[in-house]
Formats: C-alpha cells, sequence, structure tokens
C-alpha cells in the first residue's frame, strides 16, 4: 500500500468515527482488523470491550460517549473556535465553503447530520477526498496534478484542521468516557501533525 492510500484510508476512518456514531459492524470490523485496531491501543484491551457483544458496546458505551463528545459537551465545529462570539457559521459565509467547491466536494446534510460544512468529521472527509483524487493521479502518473493536490491538502491542514482541531482533540480525550473515543483523539491529532510534516516535504505553502 502506497503512503497516499494509508493516508486516504486513515482519513477515511477517522471521518466515519467523528462524524456520526459508530455501529455494530463497524466496531467488529475494527476489532477484526489488526491494522485498524492497531490504532485503538487502549480500546483494544478495555474489559469491555474483550467481554462485550459489538452491538451491546455500542448501545451502552460508544453511543452515550459520542453524544457527550460531539453534542453535549463539546462542538467539533471550527467557526465556533475560529470566530471572536463563538458562533458556527452555517451559510455560504462558511471558511471552508469555497475550498469545498473548488475541488467538487460536496456536503450531504442530510446524511453526515451537521448543521455547517466546518464540522471535524467533514473537514476529515475533504482531507480523504484529496486523497483520493491525488490517487487517480498518480494512476494516470499526472505529476503536476499530484504536486498540486498535496499542496492543496497542505493549505487546507494549515489554514482549517490545525487552527482549531488539536484543541477540540485535545478536549475530546479528557471528555471521553470510553477509551474507543480516547484512542481516535489521540490517533487524530498525532496524525494530522505526521500528514502536515509529510506534506510540507517539497509542498511549499501558498
Amino acid at each position: 500500500m502506497n503512503e497516499t492510500q494509508a493516508r486516504s484510508n486513515i482519513y477515511a476512518l477517522l471521518s466515519r468515527v467523528l462524524l456520526q456514531e459508530s455501529d455494530a459492524a463497524l466496531v467488529e470490523q475494527i476489532q477484526s482488523d489488526p491494522n485498524m485496531l492497531g490504532l485503538f491501543p487502549t480500546f483494544a484491551t478495555w474489559h469491555e470491550a474483550l467481554t462485550l457483544s459489538a452491538a451491546v458496546l455500542v448501545q451502552e458505551h460508544l453511543n452515550p460517549d459520542f453524544s457527550d463528545i460531539s453534542l453535549l459537551h463539546l462542538i467539533p465545529y471550527e467557526t465556533f473556535y475560529t470566530r471572536d462570539d463563538q458562533m458556527i457559521e452555517t451559510g455560504g459565509a462558511n471558511p471552508v465553503t469555497d475550498i469545498y467547491s473548488a475541488y467538487d466536494f460536496v456536503v450531504d446534510y442530510e446524511a453526515a447530520r451537521v448543521v455547517s460544512a466546518d464540522h471535524i468529521g467533514v473537514e476529515m472527509e475533504f482531507m480523504h477526498h484529496l486523497c483520493e483524487a491525488q490517487l487517480q493521479a498518480e494512476s494516470q502518473h499526472d505529476s503536476d496534478a499530484q504536486a498540486e493536490l498535496k499542496r492543496v491538502a497542505k493549505e487546507f491542514l494549515n489554514r482549517h484542521l490545525l487552527q482549531w482541531a488539536p484543541l477540540y482533540l485535545i478536549n475530546m480525550k479528557y471528555e471521553a468516557r470510553t477509551p474507543y473515543y480516547y484512542d481516535i483523539a489521540q490517533v487524530s491529532l498525532e496524525f494530522l501533525l505526521s500528514d502536515n510534516e509529510y506534506l510540507t516535504k517539497g509542498t511549499p505553502l501558498q
């Protein structure tokens, strides 16, 4: 698996877990895949995860925790952290709208169940979208497109996700009541920083 495919896979997983409640199928997939489970070291050895069915785990532990860290106690939207009035920008003035449109990324609000395009899960999904476009450029041996997509990804990380997501994820680690969401906060934080370091090599920010 090449670097771009690995990045795409991780962004897809992070987006899925941060965007909506996990279901039993996803938890079972994580538990049965050593590579995925490696991203959840605390969850992997958690007594409840080892003894309860995925369905019970989701219903009694994971979904209540998701509600706490995404709906009740924390706010996973960029504009909440970057606007002086801490209001979530739900309209066309949202800072991510233009770049989404420029790269043919459309937010399905009904499916995602978010109120704004700058939700952390949606921003992660956009990074996944850029990775998928880069994979296509690689398959076509289009070096110019590859370089441009890496530049855009780095720019988006620096101007959006890295401006606020670390603070949200640090808060999420402290608020999480399950190892599952503790681990996803930790791996998200580490991966955003490492991906920015990877993209920095040869891709100056404009």
